[in-house]
């Protein structure tokens, strides 16, 4: 699977965080969630930051899904 990437997230004053993809609006976490994704930023870790941001935004599939839908064994 290949690693996410192209999400941001920007801090809000209200302590929410808006989250983007590719520059389209994906979500906007409040609260614990908020929180979790703060914390993680602050740390600097890039790739885990980008997992967590796919992670809460449902956009962590990526695979061969698609493909497996349309296999006989599968129809």
């Amino acid at each position: 699977m290949a690693d996410p990437e192209g999400f941001t997230m920007e801090r809000r004053k209200d302590g929410s965080v808006a989250v983007s993809h590719h520059g389209r609006a994906a979500a906007t976490l409040r609260g614990a969630q908020a929180a979790k994704l703060i914390a993680l930023a602050d740390r600097g870790d890039e790739a885990a930051l980008q997992a967590a941001l796919a992670r809460v935004t449902g956009n962590y599939r990526r695979g061969n899904e698609k493909l497996a839908k349309g296999h006989k064994r599968n129809a």
